[in-house]
């Protein structure tokens, strides 16, 4: 284990920011914290790099105590790289000046080594000469983050790194970093509103919903087992829909009856997620639904319809799929059923 907090509080005033959060992170992870703004992530990035100190808990770095609401290790001396939202690249400093800023402990042969090595690693062999305002968005942030590696830190914060950058390129380097971090062996913790980005770069994946820790797992379990309706809602499009469990592993709902490993009592009423692509069109034995509207997609189509008692959903399918007329059949088939209790998913959720 590399990082640990333990019930971390982070306050504005008397406003709450982050609240009682604790997760740790092992070595050698890469690590994303998703959520809308104002939920917190940012704050509690802040608090891990030492420029904001804790109101409660305490954060611990490779067994050593950084911070607490009464001390707190000023953030040159934590051994943490930042990689900023707006590159906070030096403009009158070479590529090479940028990257060896933080080496000048470093002997001059040393130094340079370092920075060559860096720069190949994050694919900018030759650019050490050039200013930043010669190089593209995604080459500018490969400097960002060659300048954060170059000291080789504990630990790399990344606030929302590439959200400067158009979405064909944010897919891109998101991608190219994630590699990038696992050639240099680096844990870092990347913060990001983007939950495509997230599941690409992570091994770990935090959900914050109003300051609190909503889940912290892998990817995949946080998508097809969402802890609360909030995580539910905001790693992927859906709807709810009012439920009963009419028997055992059995769940009635306005889509038909769907099957459960979840041992609710009979009778429970619940919120059942459905999913856009967990709606499947079909000829005959579906639920009668009506077309209210169709969203072209390029490789999908996105379908808003309604059911017979006003349930709204939406159903995604290939952009060639015919759909004739404003009747259709539909069938709900999720392949792991996601479902919280009707009083759970009246909490209140705050969505992106």
């Amino acid at each position: 284990m590399l990082l640990r907090l333990d019930q971390v509080q982070c306050r504005y005033g008397d406003k709450p920011v982050v609240d009682d959060l604790s997760l740790t992170v092992e070595r050698g992870e890469i690590c994303a914290l998703l959520g809308p703004s104002g939920c917190g992530k940012t704050t509690l990035l802040h608090a891990i790099a030492g420029f904001v100190q804790p109101s409660g808990g305490q954060i611990e770095l490779d067994g050593r105590c950084i911070a607490t609401a009464d001390d707190s290790v000023p953030p040159e001396q934590r051994g943490i790289g930042m990689v900023f939202q707006e590159y906070a690249l030096f403009p009158h400093l070479s590529v090479a000046a940028n990257v060896g800023f933080g080496l000048r402990s470093l002997s001059n042969a040393e130094r340079a080594r370092r920075v060559a090595d860096t720069l190949s690693l994050v694919k900018l062999d030759g650019f050490g000469e050039r200013y930043p305002h010669e190089l593209s968005g995604g080459q500018q942030q490969r400097v960002a983050l060659a300048r954060a590696l170059a000291p080789q830190p504990a630990l790399l914060l990344m606030d929302e790194p590439f959200s400067n950058l158009d979405t064909e390129l944010r897919r891109t380097l998101s991608t190219e970093v994630r590699e990038i971090l696992k050639i240099a062996g680096t844990t870092a913790i990347v913060v990001t509103h983007d939950r495509e980005e997230a599941f690409v770069v992570s091994d770990k994946l935090g959900v914050l919903n109003q300051g609190s820790l909503q889940q912290w797992d892998s990817p995949d379990v946080v998508y097809h087992q969402p802890a609360t309706p909030a995580v539910a809602r905001f790693v992927g499009d859906g709807d709810f829909i009012a439920a009963t469990v009419v028997a055992h592993g059995r769940v009635e709902t306005a889509l038909g009856e769907v099957m459960t490993t979840a041992d609710w009592p009979i009778g429970t009423e619940l919120d059942v997620y459905v999913r856009p692509d967990e709606v499947e069109l079909v000829i005959t034995e579906g639920v009668p639904a009506r077309l209210l509207s169709r969203s072209f997609l390029g490789t999908q189509i996105r379908l808003h319809l309604a059911l017979a008692d006003g349930t709204e959903i939406q159903a995604l399918l290939p952009s060639r799929a015919s759909v004739v007329g404003e009747s259709v059949q539909v069938r709900f088939a999720p392949s792991q059923l996601v479902a919280f209790a009707r009083s759970v998913t009246a909490e209140p959720v705050v969505s992106a």
